[in-house]
This record gives C-alpha cells, sequence and structure tokens, in this order.
C-alpha cells in the first residue's frame, strides 16, 4: 500500500514540476492536481476503514466447519492454536492474539463478541467460552461451540474437561 502512494505522489509531483517548468505555469491546473491528490488520499483511507470493518464480519459456518475439521479425537493441549485458526478462516482478525487461552477475551471482544452469562444449556453456534488458568492447568482452556458440539484442539464431550472444582468459566457470544 505504501509502495502505491508514494507512486501517485510521485506521479502528482512530477505534472507539477512540468507545469512549472512550462512557460504556461498554470496556477489552476497545480491547484487542481493538488486537490485531486487528496480526494485520492482520503479516498484510500475510506476505503482502508470500510474493508477493515468488513474483514470483522465472522463468518459462523466457516468458523464451525474449520474448528471441527481441525480438531482431534483427543487434547492435544494446543487449543488457543484452533480456535485462532477457525476464528481466522472465518475472517476475524486475531492480529496480536495471546497465547494463553484464558488471555483470549480481548481478541474475541475486538471481533464483536460479547461476555455473556453462561449458556451451557442452550448454547448457540459461534459461542466461545474460556476457562481460566487453574493451578494444574497454566494456560486455562478456550472452545467454541459448532452446532455439533464444543470443540477446540479435540471433540468435547461437554463443556466441563476440568475436573477441578470451582473452575471460572467466561462465556462470549458474538454481538448481532
Amino acid at each position: 500500500m505504501a509502495h502505491a502512494h508514494h507512486a501517485a505522489h510521485t506521479h502528482v509531483h512530477h505534472i507539477e514540476e512540468r507545469k512549472e517548468d512550462s512557460s504556461q505555469g498554470d496556477l489552476k491546473t497545480k491547484v487542481m492536481l493538488r486537490q485531486a491528490a487528496s480526494k485520492t488520499e482520503k479516498s484510500k483511507r475510506s476505503r482502508t476503514k470500510n474493508h477493515k470493518t468488513e474483514d470483522q464480519n465472522i463468518n459462523l459456518h466457516k468458523f464451525s466447519s474449520k474448528l471441527e475439521s481441525i480438531s482431534a479425537n483427543h487434547s492435544k493441549e494446543k487449543c488457543a492454536k484452533n480456535i485462532r485458526i477457525a476464528l481466522q478462516a472465518a475472517g476475524a482478525d486475531v492480529s496480536k492474539h495471546p497465547v494463553a487461552a484464558s488471555d483470549w477475551g480481548q481478541t474475541l471482544e475486538k471481533n464483536g463478541y460479547k461476555k455473556i452469562k453462561p449458556a451451557f444449556n442452550r448454547p448457540q453456534e459461534g459461542d466461545i467460552y474460556i476457562i481460566e488458568r487453574t493451578s494444574g492447568h497454566t494456560y486455562g482452556h478456550i472452545a467454541g461451540y459448532t452446532g455439533n458440539g464444543w470443540f477446540s484442539d479435540f471433540r468435547q464431550k461437554t463443556y466441563a474437561v476440568y475436573k477441578e472444582k470451582d473452575v471460572k468459566y467466561t462465556y462470549y457470544r458474538l454481538d448481532s
């Protein structure tokens, strides 16, 4: 993108120099060229903003399909990686994502997810929950609901994958 900007800027600058060198030195032409360059730059910035917003629309079907396709039968201790891959395939912005599953809340929120009261008895496709770190699980856990069950790096039999007592869950749903 920077190269295109510099090329356009150089082109306009080159035209302005040629006009100044010409015997006419038409001031109106220079002003019009500067205005056109300014409009072009504003238009580029506007398209970039819109493009970023469009990228953050998450396709829940793609999320579910990808998550199911990369999940194993048993845990590989890569839950956050699988959720990241599925979210990315669905159009989410996962730049600057955390490593630990328990730290994924902000990344979900920047993509339109909202914290809600846990709804394990009525999950919706695309719901994601996070389990905070415990003494036995220093990275925590993250899983997504696909419509066919809870998946992380494996197909879970239930959402309750930790045996410890007092496990803390944070539940997220995409704001529609």
